[in-house]
Formats: C-alpha cells, structure tokens, sequence
C-alpha cells in the first residue's frame, strides 16, 4: 500500500517479535502474549514509534527546502525528542513548543529525560504554560511565525506527527510488516493492543490492518483521559490515510476500538494500577514501559487479560511504542523501584 510513497530510512528495519512467556504464564496461560519492540527501532535518541511516522515526513520536509523542523508536545514528549533526533540526523534546526500538558510533582521534570535530550542534540527548546489538547495548538503555530520572522524556513511537525497528511503512514507499514512477519512465525494475531493519544499509530494500524478486515481486532487503549476528542481524531486520520493509499474501502466509527478505562488519573499521570503494570512487566519479562503512555496500555492489557476480554487461545500483539526516557521525570514515583 506504500509503495508510492517515499520514505526516508530512519529506523534498523523489521522490529522484532518476542514472546512475553513469564508475563502469559503469569496471568494464567490462557492468552499467548508478544511484544512488538517498536521501542528497539533505531539508533537515533532511543528510538520509538515517532520515527515510523517521520520516516515518511521527512522526505516532504527536504523537498520544501525548510531549514528547521518545528512540531510541540509536553515537556516529556518523546515525539519532540524525535523530531529533534531526525533533525540532527537530516542537518537541520530544531525549534521545539514543550506545553504544560502534565501537573508533574518532580522538581526536575523539565530537565531531565525527552526534554534533556532534546537540549542535548541541541533543539531551541520554548516552554509554554498551556494544558493538554491533542488539537492544534495556538503556541505552535506563534513558533512557527517566529521562525519565519527570523528568516528561516520551518517546516511544521503537529503533536505526535498526527494530524499531518502523512502522519498515518507508517502505521500502516506496521501493518504490513507485522503480516510478513506472521507468514514466519506461521500463526496469525488475534489481537494488537496500541496506546493512543493523538491517534495517527492507531490509525495507520486500522488502515493497514484493515486490507485483511482486521482493523476491529486493533485494541486502542486511551491514555489521552479525553476520549471522545481521541476517538473522533483517529477516525479521521485514518479516513484520510485510507484515501491517500487507496484502501479501497470505507472506515466507520466502529471500526476504532477505543477503551477508555485506563487513562485516569489525568493525562501523564500514572495511577497506583499503572505503576503496578510497569513494575510487573519489567520484573518478569525486563521490558521497561512508561508512565505516560505505555505503562497505561500494559495496564490495560492485563487487565483485559485478567477479564477475560481474550477468547482463551488468542494470540495478543501488544505494540511497544517506546518513551523509556520519560521514566526520568518521574523519580519520585519510582523512588522505591
């Protein structure tokens, strides 16, 4: 479904599958559990499901002959440390927005972690007091403006890569690999959990995963904790992905699988469950997840497990999108392990 579209080699290739046998056996054994490690995918800045969607960016990016990338997210983002780490890469300037988006109780939250590598790689990192939204953000748009006032030429990144017009492709290249690599291991999943906030992963799954009318078996776990915006913004990002590779059929409402128990406290804030999520996961399979984003859908996962949610037999693809880095900020949450 890719092949019209250039892409920019920014990640090793084919993530690995693992199976997560001590976290199966743990819960039970009814449910075969894997891990694709999307966290492992490069060499640049630690890596993550960001690059996937840059990989197909950033080629639009160099034909516009802009001199800096601009995009924005939380003082944690991994996605701004990304585009910061693609920067570097390409040759070009860095401007970063870092919002408010998470009521952080680290004193040292906005120096260490994504946003003390950002600095490192060397971003034009702004911080802004502004709260969380996955939509377009005012301060963003002021940054770009600003970078033109200056004399140079931004190329606009939005939050997560989300709501670019090519921020759904590489899922859908997820999609695709994931295929191949289900003829090796000769079984297909029944199931592929992924966290969703700003949506393009989800949706670029949904498309890809669709060819073969499975985009109901990809599982959204929210971590936005505002999920009627969450679901509406993946559904038209993938809409409009679907359009753009030709999928050649409809996307409705109920094809975005979207559960919404697992996002609480508030966005960016790990509750007790998260953190018993992360702590399980890492010791028994040493697999290190996020309190933002994948601690929730590892949390969520279980939990589903643990229900009952998975037909006993199913084979669960649980999507490892990355953010170690973030751990950092939340020191004081992990203070004991």
């Amino acid at each position: 479904m890719l092949e019209g579209f250039e892409r920019y080699p920014l990640t090793f290739g084919p993530t690995y599958i693992e199976k997560l046998e001590k976290l199966s056996a743990h819960l039970g054994g009814k449910v075969e559990l894997y891990a694709k490690r999307e966290d492992c995918n490069s060499g640049l800045a630690y890596g993550g499901n960001k690059l996937r969607k840059l990989e197909y960016i950033i080629p639009d990016a160099i034909a516009s002959n802009a001199d800096t990338l601009v995009s924005i997210g939380g003082v944690q983002s991994n996605h701004t440390r990304m585009v910061a780490a693609v920067a570097a890469k390409i040759g070009m300037k860095c401007r970063l927005v870092q919002e408010s988006w998470v009521p952080h109780e680290d004193a040292v939250y906005d120096r260490v972690g994504n946003i003390m590598l950002s600095r490192i790689m060397g971003a034009d990192v702004q911080l802004v007091d502004e709260g969380f939204d996955i939509g377009i953000r005012h301060s963003w748009e002021e940054a770009i403006e600003d970078v033109k006032a200056k004399g140079g030429k931004p190329y606009a990144i939005p939050a997560g890569a989300s709501v670019h017009k090519f921020g759904g492709l590489g899922y859908v290249g997820f999609a695709e690999e994931v295929r191949a690599q289900e003829k090796e291991l000769g079984f297909a999943f029944d199931y592929i959990v992924v966290c969703t906030v700003t949506g393009s992963t989800h949706a670029g799954m949904l498309v890809g995963f669709a060819k073969d009318d499975r985009q109901r078996r990809v599982i959204g776990i929210d971590a936005s904790f505002t999920p009627a915006q969450t679901k509406a913004q993946v559904l038209e990002i993938a809409q409009n992905t679907a359009k753009l590779v030709k999928l050649g059929k409809d996307l409705v409402e109920d094809d975005v699988v979207l559960i919404e128990d697992y996002a609480y406290p508030v966005y960016g804030v790990p509750s007790e469950e998260t953190k018993d999520a992360i702590r399980l996961c890492a010791r028994l399979e040493g697999m290190i997840t996020d309190p933002v984003y994948e601690g929730k859908s590892m949390q969520g996962m279980i939990d589903l497990v643990q229900k009952g949610y998975f037909p006993e037999g199913s084979k669960v693809l649980y999507a490892h999108l990355g953010g170690a880095p973030a751990l950092n900020g939340y020191g004081y949450a992990f203070r004991n392990g």
